[in-house]
C-alpha cells in the first residue's frame, strides 16, 4: 500500500509539472488544477508566454493574462517573477518581455526601472533608448547602469590588473641588467637548480632584471568599439575594461566608439557610466573610418595594441579597412579583432572579413569577459593569442 501511495504522489507531481509546461486550458489534457504558489507562477508565465499575443482572458485558466501597456502593471509583474524564479531566470524573462511585448518604451518610466533586476542586457536596452529618455528617468537609469557596472568591476578588475601587471613585467624583463636593476627574487627562482648545499647558496648563472629605459616606456592600448545595436553587451563590457586599463599607470588607454561616425571617449574613462552614456547604440558601421582615426593617434607602433571589437559588417570601404590593418601590423602594432566581448555564445559576424583579417595575421574570434585579460596579456607580450 505504501508503494501505491508513493506512486500516486509521483504521478500527481508529473501531472503538476506537465500542467505548468502546457499552460492549462482544454488542450493540455492533464485535468490538473493549480493553487497557491503554482497558480501565481503560472500567472506570471502566462502574462509573458501566453497565447493571443498576451492580450489576456481573465478567468479561463489559460496563459493569456498579458502585461498590457501599463507601467505599474509591468512593475508588479517584475516583482512577481522575482518571487517565483531565481535571478538567472528573471533576467531571461525580462529580456523576453522587452522583445516579445515591445516594452522598451516602458523602460523610460522611473517606477519601471526601479522594479527591474539590472543586468548587462538591460543596460544595453537603456543605452539604445538614451536619446529618447526624459530627464525624470535619466537619473534612475544611471543608477541602474552604475549598479551593473560596479558588479562587473568587482568581478573583473582585480584579475585583469594582476594578469596585465604580470605581462608588463615579463615584457620589460632583460637578461643583462645592471646591478641596481637586478630582480633578486626572480633571479633566485630562475637559478634554484644551481643551489650548492655545502655553501648554502645559489649560483646566479642567469640574472633577471628590468632596464630603466624599458620600465619608462608605457604600453598603449586602443579599444575601438563598434556601437551598432547588435554589439550592446560588448559595448558594456568594453567600457568597464577600458576604465580598468585606464587605472593602470603602466598603460595609456584610448577608447573610441563608432558607427558611421567616430567618437573618442578617452577623457571619460575615469567613469565607465559616463562612457556608456556617451555611446549611441544603433546606426550603420564604418570600420575603415574608425581605424583611420585610431591609426592617426598611434605614436609608438611597437608598443601599441589595437583591439577592434566588431561583428565586421562593414558599411565603409572594405579594401581600405584591410590595407589599414596591414599597415598597422607592418609598423609593429599588435592588432586584435574580437567579434564579440560577451557571454552570449557564438555571435553573428561577417565571415569573409574575418577570414581576410586572419590572412593578415590578425585572427578574429569571439571572447568572453573572463578570457579578455589573458588575450590582452598575450598581446602585450607579443605572443600567440589564446584563441578559444
Amino acid at each position: 500500500m505504501a508503494g501505491t501511495g508513493s506512486a500516486a504522489v509521483v504521478g500527481e507531481e508529473r501531472l503538476r509539472r506537465w500542467r505548468m509546461v502546457l499552460g492549462g486550458g482544454e488542450a493540455d489534457g492533464t485535468g490538473c488544477a493549480l493553487s497557491g504558489a503554482d497558480a501565481g507562477m503560472d500567472a506570471v508565465l502566462g502574462a509573458l508566454y501566453g497565447g493571443n499575443g498576451g492580450a489576456g482572458r481573465k478567468g479561463t485558466g489559460e496563459r493569456s493574462a498579458g502585461l498590457g501597456g501599463s507601467a505599474p502593471g509591468v512593475a508588479r509583474w517584475l516583482g512577481d517573477i522575482r518571487t517565483y524564479f531565481p535571478t538567472s531566470v528573471v533576467q531571461v524573462m525580462q529580456r523576453d518581455a522587452i522583445q516579445r511585448l515591445g516594452l522598451s518604451a516602458l523602460l523610460l518610466e522611473p517606477e519601471m526601472l526601479e522594479a527591474v533586476t539590472p543586468d548587462v542586457h538591460l543596460v544595453g536596452t537603456l543605452l539604445s533608448l538614451n536619446k529618447a529618455m526624459p530627464e525624470t528617468t535619466r537619473e534612475t537609469a544611471r543608477t541602474v547602469v552604475r549598479k551593473v557596472v560596479e558588479e562587473l568591476e568587482k568581478r573583473l578588475a582585480s584579475r585583469t590588473r594582476a594578469t596585465l601587471t604580470g605581462a608588463l613585467d615579463r615584457s620589460a624583463r632583460i637578461s643583462r641588467p645592471r646591478h641596481a636593476d637586478i630582480d633578486w627574487g626572480r633571479t633566485i627562482r630562475a637559478n634554484l637548480k644551481n643551489y650548492l648545499p655545502e655553501h648554502r647558496t645559489v649560483v646566479p648563472e642567469r640574472l633577471v632584471g628590468y632596464g630603466r629605459a624599458s620600465r619608462a616606456v608605457k604600453k598603449e592600448v586602443v579599444l575601438c568599439i563598434d556601437q551598432s545595436g547588435s554589439m550592446a553587451a560588448s559595448v558594456v563590457y568594453a567600457s568597464v575594461f577600458g576604465a580598468v586599463l585606464a587605472s593602470m599607470r603602466s598603460i595609456e588607454t584610448r577608447l573610441v566608439v563608432f558607427d558611421t561616425a567616430v567618437v573618442d571617449l578617452t577623457d571619460q574613462l575615469d567613469d565607465p557610466v559616463d562612457v556608456l552614456f556617451g555611446t549611441q547604440l544603433g546606426g550603420g558601421t564604418d570600420i575603415n573610418r574608425a581605424l583611420a582615426y585610431c591609426q592617426s593617434k598611434i605614436t609608438r607602433p611597437a608598443d601599441t595594441v589595437v583591439v577592434l571589437i566588431s561583428d565586421l559588417y562593414e558599411g565603409g570601404i572594405r579594401d581600405e579597412m584591410l590595407k589599414r590593418v596591414a599597415a598597422m601590423k607592418t609598423a609593429g602594432v599588435e592588432f586584435v579583432t574580437l567579434l564579440a566581448l560577451s557571454d552570449e555564445g557564438a555571435p553573428a559576424y561577417d565571415r569573409e572579413h574575418a577570414a581576410a583579417l586572419a590572412a593578415l595575421g590578425a585572427p578574429a574570434f569571439a571572447c568572453t569577459p573572463d578570457l579578455f585579460p589573458e588575450v590582452m596579456a598575450a598581446a602585450l607580450e607579443k605572443r600567440p593569442l589564446p584563441v578559444p
